[in-house]
């Protein structure tokens, strides 16, 4: 029930502030291996495409769940499958502690099973961000609702990645994911305690929830969540309309593109700084901390900048693209890196890099902007399986790229920088007009 209506409330930016808060501890579950990958090298004699397909391995399942979490979401409603995510992938954490306990020869198959568990559960975090986002907050509002949220790929480092290089070196590489394992656990109770829909949230305002409506927040989705009468939307048939929008295959594309910049800083960035630059684990931690608030300064950045320019007349295309474009020209600085042995300057071009990665990140803004109304959750997940292939690819491609006998990452970080030049051509060349569509309904009964 709503507080009294005379009475004005800003309850939604509690909840994106838990939105950044739990996709933090989403991230910093992933972080957590990046920092442990060079203990697990020497201990369990990895060499570089072993270490890339453990870093694929969460990828694997974090895409096959994307389209049934979004459909899950969409039926059952954000802050159940949300909750049960947390709890999950909580639950996985203290399982590959637990790996301690397993003969050596074993370790690397559990770990990487216990990894694909775990991106079936953190499937739903990101479509659920959408979603919840697109409900919560008017239009000229989710920029930078959205920006919040998705900094927290890059929180995930500077909170993180300073307590992981501590931890490590002192206790051994599986203590970050015991961490993170008991971390979630109190995590997932707050959220129970403080997230709910928009007109069941105990402490919200009329006022608030017609601020909301009237600036084109979708207050009602999760309302018909669960819902006998609603027809289920995971279909092939809505997958296919969704697919016929060469509005939405360009902004899938781009975000394919712009996941594998995430992909490099949050599994082989700092592996790079190691390796490659001699970094000590705990000095790698600061340095990636470093880069990581640049990128999640970037990120808030670019969030508000589209925004205002959407509030000072210009069109939502121009508003979205904009910072876009901006930010991936920015990334593809990273290249030059290869030009320099002067450390202070690698890690001026890298920040640069992580912010404009950051200023452009408008993926899930565009998402909430454009998602057919009934189809909110379902077009997440799609877009984020197409986005998160890049979790798969690019471990796995930058392993092959790593020269084995010197350790360089050259090639590396020219796959990455070109990579951001082809976000710019997909947003450009074809994404179009950026607007909602109306779909026609999906029929009931549709192949699953």
């Amino acid at each position: 029930m709503s507080a009294s209506a005379d009475k004005t409330t800003h309850i939604r930016y509690l909840i994106v502030a838990m939105l950044f808060i739990a996709s933090s501890f989403s991230y910093g579950d992933r972080v957590a291996l990046s920092f442990a990958g060079p203990a697990m090298e020497k201990e369990l004699a990895l060499d570089p495409v072993k270490l890339g397909i453990l870093f694929s391995g969460f990828s694997w399942a974090y895409v096959a769940g994307q389209l049934p979490s979004g459909g899950l979401l969409d039926r059952f409603g954000s802050k159940r499958v949300y909750g049960i995510s947390i709890v999950l992938w909580s639950v996985c954490a203290l399982l590959i502690g637990l790996t301690g306990y397993v003969a050596t020869a074993w370790v690397f198959s559990a770990i990487f099973a216990i990894r694909l568990i775990s991106g079936l559960a953190q499937s739903p975090v990101f479509p659920g961000n959408g979603r919840i986002v697109a409900a919560w907050f008017p239009t000229a509002e989710r920029g930078g609702a959205c920006a919040i949220f998705n900094a927290s790929q890059y929180s995930s480092l500077w909170i993180f990645g300073p307590l992981f290089g501590w931890l490590i070196p002192a206790y051994g590489w599986r203590s970050c994911f015991w961490f993170m394992g008991f971390a979630g656990f109190v995590l997932a109770f707050a959220w129970w305690k403080l997230v709910y829909n928009v007109k069941d949230h105990p402490l919200v305002s009329r006022t608030e929830i017609e601020c909301i409506e009237r600036g084109g927040g979708l207050v009602n989705v999760d309302r018909a969540a669960g819902s006998k009468a609603r027809s289920n939307p995971l279909t092939w048939a809505g997958v296919h309309q969704l697919l016929q929008q060469r509005m939405l295959v360009g902004i899938y594309i781009g975000q394919f593109c712009i996941t594998t910049l995430t992909y490099f800083f949050i599994t082989w960035f700092p592996v790079y700084l190691v390796q490659a630059r001699h970094m000590s684990i705990l000095k790698a931690g600061f340095a990636a901390a470093l880069t990581a608030l640049c990128g999640c300064i970037g990120g808030v950045l670019g969030g508000v900048s589209s925004d205002a320019l959407l509030r000072s007349g210009r069109s939502l295309t121009f508003a979205r693209k904009a910072p876009i474009i901006a930010g991936m020209l920015l990334s593809v600085t990273m290249i030059a890196c290869n030009y320099t042995n002067v450390q202070v300057l690698m890690m001026a071009l890298m920040s640069l890099a992580f912010f404009g990665k950051g200023f452009g990140a408008l993926g899930w803004t565009v998402i909430a902007d454009t998602s057919p109304k009934e189809l909110i959750g379902l077009n997440g997940g799609l877009f984020n399986t197409f986005g998160n292939i890049a979790g798969i690819t690019t471990p796995i491609v930058i392993g092959f790229l790593v020269n084995k006998k010197t350790g360089s990452f050259n090639n590396a970080l020219v796959f990455v920088g070109l990579t951001a030049l082809l976000a710019i051509f997909s947003y450009v060349v074809i994404v179009g007009e950026i607007k909602r569509l109306e779909l026609e309904p999906v029929a009931q009964g549709g192949a699953r």
